[in-house]
């Protein structure tokens, strides 16, 4: 049947909102019966759909929003639904749910209803569900949530016709079904209605009706919202005072974050919700990722799986960039690593012209700024094969599935199951994290003594900044042993992890541990967008810490190398060496001698190991630096790790020490500074930095001391 597609100008608007691979394009397309506009929306490549349908004569325009999990948004497709449902001329919401993921789906759906604007909520693949054995009690769930719920399934037209019916009665104003108020508890209810009847004082008319959901957003910290409202009312500087003050209070009373307060409220709404409307039969049918699970999570077979993909993931990382000459080059082939190397040694030769007339420049060019900087940057190659794999990783699901492996095993040394995220995100995978957004999961942790000891033993894992460090001694030392020695590092850094834990658990920290309960999602296949997305974010960083902090540091520790006391300039020969043993750093570095000694370090190797307290991977970068300046008056420019496998100094024993030291040692000063701002107090960082460091050197002692017993390596 042939009719206009234009809708009055008149008609409020029907969104079609919900989470990726909810089925919300299903139901689209069976609503609409084809009759759509697909463009893009205005200056992004977002895809803008459009659809109509008639019903009793009229016309009615829909819309199909992309995707999104909650408001809180990041992808341009996010921000575009997000904007789109918040537009004043939205009348009804159509939310469509995935019967299978209620909780996840849910989540979105509770925000939603914060708004306060009418919408209808699709249960979408009901049929699967009820295979699957859930039953779920729609109407006692509209009940709970005042909301009118079909029952559908979209790609068989289930339940269709019964959606048109209520969009228009809503269209045509027969009904009007409003969500009832969120409830966050008794406190934090309090505080979102206290604040909401401040705010609606201030806003002006037209916004008065949104200062509940205002004040929601406000608590969660949305700067872009604190912002719109500061320049529409007088005294912007006074309100945003009211409002950090209102967060402090909750925060205090509650002892924890406030977007994690209302993220944990929703989650409470949502788990409420579900107890009292969905139940399961005997008879429900496993999917392929239960079976999977079976075999991945099992108690024998998982940690073997676990230890396995481990293993690949470093034999891939070492195989693809240091080991496979694959890149051409004049007169050789070339690995990723060493054509980046061959690159920085030629940019240290182009400045050969400087060292007669201006040593003191060329050496802080070619020592302290390509030859520490540009050992650095010379495992760009590495350090993106392992954020690729681990992001490739993290895409499936699998990650999830390693907490709830190694939950068990946590437990048993007094961590609380939810500090395993942390130490995931900290490098717990495959030296592929960073200690500090570990050290804000903690959040998260609700007993306080359980923050601590996680923070304490996050340092203990092998972040990022690490890999340069293990990558230029496996190199110079284990050529092949490669994965053997990385799998082996990374086991220890658990190890330790958990003994140390257990130790401040019982001796220092009293308590026990808390229950963990977490969702394993369906397994996914990755998407390459989004796991180059994620790859090439986390390489930037690690590229732009290299040519900001890296370099400032690296730069004062050249100066600390290069200049000599003035004290100790008296019968000095020529030789470049024994300018560096009486340099301001080489002093520092001989004081603390006695001390390392006893581990296998010199004074030279003490004084990258303490440029490496500002960022780990300016180790490399020192070390760049003296080993470079120690052989200026030779024409060799091999690379750093080539230098090293040839010094007398140097043997496998020795740099495996180092490694285990490096990896244990004081945290960074970024970790350092996150501590105490998490822990509110300057104690517990310094405890962190002297704990971790004495626990690196017992643990070095122990295997340097065995090592030269069982001549392992000398």
């Amino acid at each position: 049947m042939a009719y206009s597609r234009r809708a009055s100008s008149q008609q409020l608007r029907v969104v079609i909102v919900g989470n990726p691979n909810c089925g919300k394009s299903s139901i689209f397309n069976e609503i609409t019966g084809g009759l759509q506009e697909v463009s893009n929306y205005p200056g992004v490549t977002v895809e803008k759909k459009v659809g109509y349908f008639q019903y009793e004569g009229q016309t009615i325009r829909i819309e199909d929003l992309p995707g999104l999990y909650s408001f809180t948004t990041y992808t341009d497709e996010e921000i575009i639904a997000f904007k789109e449902v918040l537009k004043p001329d939205v009348g009804l919401i159509v939310n469509v749910v995935d019967s299978l993921n209620l909780e996840r789906n849910l989540y979105l759906t509770i925000q939603i209803m914060e708004l306060g604007k009418p919408f209808i909520i699709a249960l979408n693949m009901t049929d699967i569900a009820q295979k699957r054995g859930f039953i779920i009690d729609h109407e006692k769930l509209s009940r709970i949530l005042n909301v009118p719920i079909v029952k559908t399934v979209g790609n068989k037209g289930i339940g269709i016709e019964e959606l048109k019916s209520l969009i228009f009665k809503q269209i045509k104003g027969e009904k009007a079904w409003l969500p009832k108020h969120v409830t966050y508890g008794h406190e934090v209810d309090t505080v979102v209605e206290e604040f909401s009847e401040f705010l609606r004082i201030k806003l002006p008319d037209v916004e008065k009706e949104k200062a509940r959901w205002y004040t929601i957003k406000l608590l969660e910290r949305d700067s872009k919202l604190l912002e719109k409202i500061k320049n529409q009312i007088s005294e912007p500087s006074e309100f945003e005072k009211k409002v950090e003050n209102t967060i402090k209070e909750m925060e205090q009373h509650e002892n924890e974050d406030s977007t994690v307060i209302i993220a944990q409220r929703r989650y409470g709404f949502v788990s409420g919700a579900i107890r009292e409307c969905v139940s399961y039969t005997g008879e429900a049918k496993q999917n392929i990722t239960d079976q999977i699970d079976n075999i991945i999570c099992n108690r024998v077979v998982g940690p073997i799986i676990l230890l396995g993909i481990i293993s690949l993931l470093f034999y891939i990382v070492f195989k693809t960039t240091q080991e496979w000459k694959w890149i051409p080059f004049p007169d050789e082939w070339l690995s990723p690593v060493e054509l980046f190397e061959k690159f920085f040694e030629i940019i240290a030769l182009s400045f050969s012209f400087l060292e007669k007339d201006y040593p003191s420049i060329h050496s802080l060019l070619s020592d302290g700024i390509i030859g520490g900087v540009g050992a650095v940057l010379s495992f760009i190659p590495l350090i993106f094969a392992l954020f690729f794999l681990i992001s490739a990783l993290e895409d499936t699901g699998y990650v999830a599935r390693i907490a709830f492996i190694l939950d068990r095993l946590m437990r048993i040394f007094g961590l609380q199951g939810r500090a395993i995220l942390a130490l995931l995100i900290s490098g717990g995978i495959g030296a592929g994290g960073c200690a500090v957004p570990g050290i804000l999961a903690t959040r998260t942790l609700q007993e306080r003594k359980d923050k601590i000891i996680t923070m304490l033993v996050i340092p203990f894992m092998s972040c990022g900044a690490k890999l340069p460090v293990y990558a230029l001694l496996i190199g110079a030392f284990f050529q092949h042993h490669r994965t053997l020695v990385m799998l082996t590092l990374w086991a220890l850094s658990w190890f330790i992890a958990l003994i140390s834990a257990s130790i401040l658990n019982r001796l220092v920290i009293r308590g026990e541990p808390t229950p963990f309960v977490l969702e394993l999602h369906p397994y996914h296949v990755p998407v390459l967008r989004s796991v180059l997305r994620h790859t090439w974010g986390r390489t930037w960083m690690y590229i732009r810490k290299a040519g900001t902090l890296i370099l400032a540091v690296n730069i004062i520790m050249w100066a600390l190398i290069y200049i000599p006391l003035p004290l100790y300039q008296t019968n000095q020969s020529n030789n470049e060496q024994h300018n560096i043993e009486y340099s301001i750093a080489g002093i520092l570095g001989k004081m603390i001698e006695p001390v390392t000694k006893h581990i296998g370090f010199d004074w030279k190797l003490n004084i990258a190991l303490i440029g490496g307290i500002a960022a780990k991977e300016v180790i490399v970068g020192t070390l760049g630096t003296v080993y470079h300046m120690e052989i200026s008056e030779s024409n060799e420019q091999d690379s750093l790790s080539a230098n090293l496998s040839q010094h007398k100094e140097w043997y496998p024993l020795r740099a495996f020490t180092l490694m285990i030291f490096v990896m244990l040692y004081a945290p960074c000063v970024a970790t350092l500074v996150t501590i105490g701002r998490e822990t509110g107090t300057i104690r517990i960082p310094v405890f962190s930095l002297f704990f971790s460091t004495t626990i690196a050197f017992l643990v070095s002692l122990i295997v340097f001391h065995i090592g030269h017993l069982l001549s392992l390596g000398t």
